[in-house]
């Protein structure tokens, strides 16, 4: 299929184009990508590695995060039509490669705010503000509307939802900030914890477990291309937007771990299960009596955090399923229509919604026994699925600096084309280690000679886990073939 072919819009797609509103400016893409990136959930979760992780997550903030930034720099100025990631795989190797891909792409936000988002939230307003779990019926409301705020927030009006957006990474970084900034109080009041230097020594024991983790948590950089053309100016917007959020967002995660590795004693840190734990801690050593207080206040920052970061993952991947969807790529076109007065991909959204209302209730009733075991195995692989997804976009973003090196481009990558793909290889190798571990859990270690129990680590067999992560996986790839072949009429009628 030729270059120019690739590059053709469906007449479909140009309607729904007509609908979007200018509505993001350089500061709103900032605190989009503040809420996106940044993930309070798994800050606890790199925490629980010591001092090691802390190691490893400064060396792929370097190695991966600011790599990966700049390369979606350069490509979100350069091609800035809305739906970002699906454009850039269509354009580079047409649209059944990207069909495939956003799918893989989309479907992990609905099935992570239903099955991760959400049961974190709850945990931490049960433990923190009010307890909920002796109560079934109010446990079911707050998750239920949990998932359907978040869904709301991405169906209002972009002009709007940027609003709850902003406030939301506001939110997130007044959280950040009060750890920080009360475990310094709380060291100089109490002590801090002796750091092992030691336990920094790196391991490609330690590497393995927490690469993936990373990987997962430091991309996104690219969501606010989803509405590309809802920016005011995305070629000169998107590049410093994307600098100026891999700083902050680097900071928020370095700090913070740093913070309760600092609080925690050592022989508890593998026990820390919450970012809420250490800020519960250096409260209660800082605050005296007003400590339960400002706990509860800075636990409901923490869930609406929670809430904002799902709701603005949908708004970028319900925007790139719909784009696609409008395109030819997923099922005939009806998800590809964009709502007239709110200018928002209702449909996409709606779907989200129900798919997100599935796994909380399979989440909730699948508690114990081996149907958790399997829940958790898909849990994990359909959450995954986002990381698998830049196996197309990365080596998309690559072919685009090469077949288009006339684009003009606002930012540039330093060293030119040479520059960029190196950059680009780089992230490719961390995203291949990451796909590896996610399709194929512990394959990747028993290779290297490394012990991995799989009993130990997900309560059943080698072949059950691989089997469901594998299956998981094949399901939403046939989706997304599924989705190609049954949108064949509006591939037909590209405009001219």
């Amino acid at each position: 299929m030729s270059q120019s072919v690739n590059r053709q819009q469906t007449a479909l797609a140009v309607e729904q184009e007509k609908k979007l509103v200018k509505s993001l400016r350089r500061s709103d893409i900032v605190l989009f990508i503040v809420a996106a990136v940044i993930a309070l959930d798994t800050i606890g979760t790199i925490a629980s590695g010591g001092l090691e992780n802390l190691f490893w997550g400064a060396f792929m903030v370097l190695t991966f995060m600011i790599p990966f930034s700049m390369i979606f720099a350069e490509t979100g100025g350069a091609f800035p039509q809305e739906g970002g990631p699906y454009q850039w795989v269509k354009f580079a190797y047409g649209r059944l490669t990207a069909g495939i891909t956003s799918v893989l792409y989309w479907i992990t936000n609905p099935i992570w705010l239903g099955g991760t988002l959400v049961l974190v939230a709850n945990e931490a307003f049960n433990a923190y503000v009010f307890d909920l779990s002796t109560n079934a019926t109010l446990d079911w409301i707050f998750k239920l509307a949990f998932v359907w705020i978040a869904i709301l927030l991405a169906i209002v009006s972009l002009k709007t939802g940027k609003i709850f957006v902003n406030v939301g990474a506001w939110a997130k970084l007044i959280v950040l900030m009060s750890l920080v900034g009360t475990t310094v109080i709380y060291g100089f009041k109490n002590g801090f914890q002796g750091l092992d230097l030691g336990g920094l020594a790196p391991s490609l024991g330690g590497f393995l477990a927490v690469a993936p983790v990373l990987a997962f948590a430091y991309v996104g950089f690219e969501a606010p291309n989803a509405a590309s053309e809802e920016m005011f100016d995305p070629a000169k917007d998107t590049a410093p937007a994307i600098r100026r959020g891999a700083t902050i967002a680097m900071l928020a995660y370095l700090l913070p771990v740093l913070a309760i590795l600092l609080v925690i004693p050592a022989d508890q840190v593998a026990g820390v299960d919450s970012f809420m734990g250490a800020v519960a801690t250096v409260f209660a050593g800082v605050f005296g009596s007003a400590a339960n207080t400002l706990l509860s206040i800075t636990a409901l920052l923490f869930v609406y955090a929670l809430l904002n970061q799902g709701s603005s993952w949908m708004i970028a991947t319900d925007r790139i399923q719909a784009m696609a969807a409008a395109d030819g790529t997923f099922f005939g076109g009806y998800f590809g229509e964009f709502n007239e007065k709110l200018g928002t991909p209702l449909r996409v959204n709606i779907l989200s919604g129900v798919m997100s209302t599935v796994f909380v209730v399979a989440a909730t009733l699948l508690v114990e026994g081996d149907a958790a075991v399997l829940f958790s195995v898909v849990l994990f692989c359909a959450i995954s699925t986002l990381l698998v997804s830049y196996l197309a976009i990365i080596p998309a973003l690559m072919k685009l600096k090469r077949i288009y090196p006339d684009v003009p481009r606002s930012y540039k990558v330093p060293g030119g084309s040479r520059g960029f793909h190196i950059l680009g290889s780089l992230v490719m190798a961390y995203i291949v280690i990451g796909s590896i571990v996610a399709l194929f859990p512990g394959t990747l270690e028993t290779t290297l000679g490394m012990e991995y129990d799989y009993a130990d680590i997900w309560g059943t067999t080698q072949g059950a886990v691989l089997g469901f992560t594998l299956g998981t996986f094949v399901i939403v790839v046939l989706i997304g073939v599924a989705g190609y072949l049954g949108a064949g009429k509006v591939r037909k009628n590209l405009a001219d």
